[in-house]
């Protein structure tokens, strides 16, 4: 049993942890910059300790002020929730060192899941489908072109470290691909400091679906079904749900038993996503695995009835899981919506003073949030405000009460994504559940104009 776990995060994701341990009767640590000194995590929390300036190369991703902070306060375990050093191997290695138990997976399988050239290469092996690929890393532009013609245009160049669709350029012929390739590369190297890209084959309007596993340190591994992850601006998801309306249960099971072979094949442990590609004939491909919780966990959470965070830190602990495969249930539909500090259309951030804040309430309603009146979004870190879930019985219903839930949302003094999210929930291909990665970008005209 932990006595004392640091929350190496801000914002809704360290309330949420925070949330939890103190349900576990475990004291929580939490860090904060000097520009987050009045947020809630370091309100909520048994003590708090600032770790540097606004800047999160100064402070979130400063390992040595968190090490420090961890031996100060004498805690046994880190939870790194997601963001800042979630996925970051070395932060997991330097924990591992100094004997604190880091709430995610072994450095060594971070760092392995880590390089996606890697990741496929595994997935490959582990008999997981994946995209025609490179099946390398490709070292020049004459490389670049052979592998090309051999899949057959269009294909994506996708950089081997990272994500957020930095370092990924489409290619459609033979005569862009070199700028296209020397641009990924440079890309690559500014945003992850590894200019390493592959290319495979581009799937046309595919959505995003992801399957959520659970791992102990026994040997057991389950998945608790997937998430519906296609509507994003920008390669980032802004509105979630589970169950996927594409997804029936014939397809849930092949998914499902995908996700646990690729998680049995590296040994695995804690909680961890495993993101698939579905095309317009049902057919699925690896992308990546995500080793860290998910900023969308709540929609599951509340399909299944399983408490994920509590699930970490259980595991971390060195307990089984605490259901087998047979005994998970999914009963209705959740959506979530990420309100985020930003011009709804623009998508431009609008941080600034808080100053009304009415948030929805009813049945089957729930707001993870770390903001309050009077609270001023700093300018410095990812603009997630909220996220806004919903659970009811049936798809159709879960829309009304979203619909509903948005409506009595009210953030005064900034601009939300509020409006945008209350559009989607009445376009009709929304509804209808046609949606795919390209849904925004594609409709966007005919959301606005609702």
């Amino acid at each position: 049993m932990f006595n004392k776990i640091l929350v190496a995060n801000r914002g809704e994701i360290a309330v949420r942890i925070i949330r939890a341990c103190k349900e576990m009767g475990i004291r929580t640590l939490a860090v904060y910059s000097q520009a987050d000194r009045d947020s809630l995590h370091a309100k909520f929390a048994d003590g708090a300790i600032c770790i540097g300036p606004a800047k999160s190369a100064e402070s979130y991703l400063n390992i040595t002020s968190l090490i420090s902070s961890m031996e100060v306060a004498d805690v046994e375990a880190v939870h790194p929730g997601y963001g800042f050093l979630a996925e970051n191997a070395g932060f997991a290695e330097v924990c591992e060192k100094c004997g604190i138990k880091f709430i995610g997976p072994s450095s060594a399988v971070m760092r392995l899941m880590g390089n996606k050239v890697q990741a496929k290469k595994i997935a490959e092996e582990i008999k997981v489908p994946v995209l025609p690929w490179s099946n390398r890393a490709l070292s020049d532009e004459k490389d670049a072109l052979e592998v090309s013609r051999k899949i057959g245009f269009p294909v994506l160049i996708k950089a081997a470290s990272g994500g957020g669709g930095r370092g990924m350029k489409l290619v459609h012929t033979q005569a862009s691909l070199a700028s296209a390739f020397n641009m990924a590369k440079m890309e690559a190297m500014s945003a992850f400091g590894d200019a390493e890209v592959f290319i495979e084959r581009f799937c046309e309007l595919p959505r995003h679906i992801e399957i959520q596993i659970v791992a102990d340190e026994h040997g057991n591994v389950i998945h608790l079904g997937e998430r519906e992850c296609s509507i994003q601006r920008r390669h980032q998801k802004i509105l979630e749900e589970c169950p996927s309306p594409r997804v029936d249960a014939r397809l849930r099971q092949k998914m499902g038993e995908s996700a646990v072979r690729l998680a049995r094949g590296i040994g695995y442990t804690n909680v961890g996503t495993v993101e698939f590609l579905l095309d317009k004939d049902k057919n699925f491909y690896f992308m990546e695995m995500n080793t860290r919780i998910q900023v969308e966990h709540p929609v599951t959470e509340m399909v299944t009835g399983v408490d994920i965070v509590k699930e970490q830190i259980n595991i971390s602990m060195g307990r089984k899981l605490s259901l087998k495969q047979k005994n998970v249930a999914f009963k209705g539909h959740s959506i979530e919506c990420r309100i985020n500090a930003e011009d709804p259309f623009t998508y431009v951030p609008s941080p600034g003073k808080i100053t009304e804040l009415v948030l929805p309430g009813g049945p089957g309603v729930r707001v993870d949030t770390h903001i309050y009146c009077g609270y001023v979004v700093p300018p410095y870190y990812d603009n997630l405000l909220a996220k806004l879930v919903v659970h009811a019985e049936t798809r159709m219903d879960a829309i009304a009460r979203m619909t509903r839930a948005l409506e009595e949302f009210h953030i005064g003094g900034i601009k939300t994504n509020v409006p945008l999210h209350l559009r989607i929930m009445k376009d009709h291909d929304f509804i209808a559940g046609k949606t795919d990665i390209d849904f925004l970008s594609r409709y966007s005209q005919n959301i606005m104009h609702q």
